[in-house]
């Protein structure tokens, strides 16, 4: 409310800390985590329109915290909920770890929020007993720069970016860090059934910075795949 009341209505809010509830005559106090959403997921731009937040981007969020922490968990649906109208929780170990979905209407209103509230509440006490004991293994980050490179590809219609893929990551296993289609292009100028797919390769070595000589036999030993076996060629 105090966000939307200075014109500020696309939020995405965070809190994290303890809560205190009664159970009984004895108050009871565990950790959580909240994320609360609403307004649009981002602003508007000249390739494209202002999108709604809604319920899978929120599950979406729900889903990383928890696959972050590889905590596995069966979905179950929300029913008579007195503070979601629609709605999931997620359970692990028999106990529930997060429940989420959309704000009932009344409620947001009585706080005067008139726009759709998302919000999730995660159950950190559980969370960190699944995490006692499993095992957690970390990498030392990169001290070495990574390089990326892009290829414009000529491609006929049926060409699917998996198969791009799929062969970038069977050619370089040791130094391809990440592949990406971040343009498709078709229309005038090609031809007859054909499309451009403009894809990024990102190379690294963990032991020593790359090498001119190193990248270029990399991505001539791609483009000689993609002409072989896709009939790609480089625009």
């Amino acid at each position: 409310a105090h966000n939307q009341n200075r014109k500020v209505e696309d939020v995405k809010l965070f809190e994290f800390g303890k809560t205190y509830s009664k159970s009984g005559e004895k108050w009871v106090e565990s950790k959580h985590l909240s994320l609360t959403v609403t307004g649009n997921r981002n602003e508007a731009h000249w390739s494209q329109g202002e999108r709604k937040s809604d319920f899978f981007l929120l599950k979406g969020t729900v889903d990383a915290v928890l696959n972050s922490l590889g905590i596995s968990f069966i979905a179950q649906p929300l029913e008579s909920d007195a503070l979601y109208s629609e709605g999931l929780k997620y359970i692990g170990k028999n106990a529930t770890l997060v429940d989420f979905g959309v704000i009932k209407k009344n409620i947001a209103t009585h706080f005067e929020v008139e726009q759709e509230v998302l919000f999730a509440d995660f159950n950190w006490e559980a969370i960190l007993k699944l995490l006692a004991n499993q095992k957690i293994i970390l990498k030392e980050i990169p001290k070495f720069p990574e390089v990326t490179r892009d290829f414009a590809l000529l491609l006929d219609e049926s060409v699917t970016f998996k198969g791009i893929y799929d062969i970038a990551v069977n050619s370089e296993k040791h130094l391809l860090r990440e592949v990406s289609l971040f343009d498709v292009y078709l229309g005038k100028n090609l031809p007859e059934g054909k499309k451009s797919y403009a894809v990024s390769f990102t190379l690294r070595d963990d032991e020593k910075t790359l090498t001119d000589k190193q990248i270029d036999k990399i991505m001539n030993k791609l483009r000689q795949r993609f002409e072989a076996e896709l009939g790609a060629e480089l625009r």
